[in-house]
């Protein structure tokens, strides 16, 4: 097969965010290993992230060169350093990132493909960053989008977009996403802000993606078609050509893959983690993580805490480097959390990362807590369309005010908890049954013969 496919570049182009440089650097490598050429375009700090994955690669002969491209920060009006969608700390600031992605496709990204050799036989782009469509057209390079969402996400939010240009909905107002097999519900308050937004930037963005997913050669998907085939087949009558090839997530067979794109500020005994996790009862441990881009108030981490820590059940408990503050170690000591979970079969322990470590293999079933208006749309796949989750109560975007009705209190998140973990009733063990179907359909999916290995 390396024959067959040796000439071909892929050029991969990801948004500069970790949710979406994770899993295309993992399908640069599902692409080498059939043999072509693949070179990921990044910027030097988020190459040096992915340094070890890279490296990785290499050492199994596969043919992946990471590029770093200096990021126009200043040219932006952005800080020094602010090279991720991480480091973004407002609305403006998230103004001005989008402003430097596209400053550079059209400079650097241009030089780069005159420079390249061979040329590159397509390019893949995140959704995301519109503006590699013209430069494909401009090299006459065949373009794909890059989605990292699900199909369900992508069809319910094209229609619910159609919808809302022809019906007048207030923001607390239920409605039904229309065309689709099953009966989902949003209100507006729950939808992506670019969606209802006047600005005529955010706008001008939209109509811009949307015109590259018209003109793209085709789109994929990290998710498989086993997982949704509903959602697939109407994605493909509205968008055309569409290829589920994940997830991505299951192709890191060793440990060393797991691990290498993670931040290696921290430190972590693997072997002790490994040690604890196998001393304690199967299906048992909590894994609470918030993910990359939340920010999190010191009063919503303490009701987070205590809701953890009243369940009952082990835990880890990831706490973001960005929210653990002073304050939130001053509470931490004088509240006694740690000690008293400690003392109760040892099993509260809480890690300080940059991001998330690589534990999700853990993760069976789920607890969903929107933290920003597109995580309804995973809320309502993971429990209305897969039935592997439960939800915490979140009926609008939680911001990160602190004040006392913007929090979801310790209580909420100690009922979902263990709702999750009820295996005595019905109910729980369907829930859980279905959650290893799913597992082992993804597994098959990405293995040779598999759906997602042959698309």
């Amino acid at each position: 097969m390396a024959s067959k496919f040796e000439q071909l570049h892929f050029l991969l182009d990801p948004l500069m965010s970790h949710s979406h440089i994770s899993p295309m650097t993992d399908f640069a490598k599902l692409l080498a290993r059939q043999g072509v050429f693949v070179s990921l375009v990044t910027t030097p700090l988020n190459a040096i992230r992915y340094k070890g994955v890279i490296d990785n690669a290499k050492v199994q002969n596969l043919k992946i060169q990471m590029i770093p491209i200096k990021f126009p920060c200043q040219e932006a009006g952005l800080p020094d350093g602010c090279e991720n969608v991480e480091a973004l700390t407002s609305k403006e600031s998230a103004r001005k990132f989008y402003r430097a992605c596209e400053l550079l496709i059209q400079g650097p990204l241009e030089q780069l493909i005159q420079e390249l050799k061979p040329k590159p036989s397509c390019i893949v782009s995140s959704h995301a960053i519109p503006w590699t469509l013209k430069v494909a057209q401009k090299f006459k390079i065949p373009n794909y989008i890059f989605e990292t969402v699900s199909c369900f996400t992508l069809l319910s939010d094209h229609n619910i977009r159609a919808y809302l240009e022809e019906t007048v909905v207030s923001d607390l107002e239920p409605f039904l996403v229309p065309d689709i097999p099953h009966k989902i519900e949003f209100t507006k308050a729950q939808l992506p802000e670019i969606m209802t937004a006047k600005d005529s930037d955010v706008s001008d963005h939209i109509k811009q993606m949307i015109q590259a997913v018209d003109s793209a050669r085709g789109i994929l998907m990290n998710s498989f078609e086993e997982l949704e085939p509903w959602y697939l087949d109407g994605c493909r009558k509205v968008f055309g050509k569409v290829w589920c090839i994940g997830s991505f997530s299951v192709c890191k067979k060793e440990a060393s893959e797991r691990s290498d794109r993670s931040n290696k500020a921290f430190s972590i005994d693997g072997h002790y983690c490994l040690a604890w996790l196998d001393s304690m009862k199967p299906k048992s441990v909590i894994y609470a993580c918030f993910g990359s881009l939340c920010r999190m108030s010191l009063a919503q981490i303490k009701e987070i805490g205590l809701g953890l820590e009243a369940t009952n059940f082990p835990f880890i408990w990831v706490i973001r480097k960005q929210d653990y503050s002073a304050e939130v170690e001053k509470w931490l000591a004088e509240d006694g959390l740690e000690e008293r979970v400690r003392e109760r079969i040892i099993r509260g322990w809480r890690v300080r990362v940059s991001r998330p470590p690589p534990w999700n293999r853990w993760v069976k079933l789920m607890i969903t807590w929107p933290m920003f208006a597109e995580q309804f749309y995973n809320e309502r796949f993971i429990v209305n369309v897969l039935g592997i989750g439960v939800r915490v109560g979140v009926e609008g975007c939680v911001n990160n005010s602190g004040k006392s009705e913007d929090l979801v209190k310790w209580d909420q998140v100690k009922r979902a908890i263990e709702d999750l973990m009820d295996f005595g009733s019905e109910v729980g063990r369907m829930r859980r049954k279905r959650a290893e179907e799913v597992a082992k359909m993804t597994s098959k999916a990405a293995e040779k013969g598999g759906s997602s290995y042959l698309n």
